[in-house]
């Protein structure tokens, strides 16, 4: 039932080799990525609603509260009822990374020097000069915080939706060949697989986003 090291690394260097293998991780790259970037800046709209409008806060604050304790599982047992299984790892990893970003750019709001904002308010500074010079460097720490945490999140969550949603070219459905047929060399091969495509992307998109705001602090 449990293979060595030695027939997981010989499984894993085969695998490039196959050629349906780049499409299949191509295929859920695209869509957790995909998902994770649509609640990056969903939740980024949100917090400034919330942060700017008590209302939004009040409205918003049971729905992240259920998503944030409602189990992966559930949600993805109920998605499948209306979304198709190719699309499901989108809705998932979205569902999932929204509340992480959304906490922690509004705690980031809310934690905003009012002094700041007072001098401001008193020589009428734009809006937009407002959110470049005050509110971005005092969001910056929260966001990149947050979004260390959901990148893992959302390849824990999108992945354990194609498992369960089996869509034909992912690599859910190859760990779920792998339980079937009791594979553990390939089970244990795209798990490494899985583990080093979330660090890398994680490294690029942290990179990108810590020059990005960088260069937005410095001009």
């Amino acid at each position: 039932m449990l293979v060595t090291p030695f027939v997981v690394v010989k499984k894993l260097a085969a695998l490039p080799l196959d050629a349906g293998f780049w499409s299949v991780v191509s295929f859920s790259v695209l869509r957790i990525g995909l998902g994770f970037l649509l609640a990056l800046l969903t939740a980024m709209l949100l917090a400034a609603f919330a942060g700017r409008f008590r209302l939004v806060e009040v409205m918003l604050s049971p729905y992240i509260s259920v998503v944030k304790s409602t189990p992966i599982a559930s949600f993805i047992i109920l998605c499948l009822i209306w979304l198709d299984a190719r699309s499901l790892s989108v809705f998932i990893a979205f569902l999932i990374v929204l509340p992480v970003v959304y906490t922690n750019v509004l705690q980031g709001i809310k934690s905003t020097d009012p002094k700041l904002l007072e001098m401001a308010e008193l020589f009428e500074v734009g809006w937009w000069r407002r959110l470049r010079y005050i509110y971005v460097p005092q969001i910056s720490p929260y966001l990149v915080s947050a979004c260390s945490v959901a990148i893992g999140m959302s390849w824990k969550a999108g992945i354990a939706a194609e498992v369960i949603g089996i869509p034909d070219g992912s690599i859910g459905e190859k760990l779920y060949e792998a339980k079937v047929y009791f594979s553990s060399g390939d089970l244990f091969a795209w798990t490494v697989v899985i583990v080093v495509i979330s660090i890398l992307f994680e490294k690029l998109f942290m990179s990108g986003l810590k020059t990005f705001l960088t260069r937005r602090e410095q001009h």
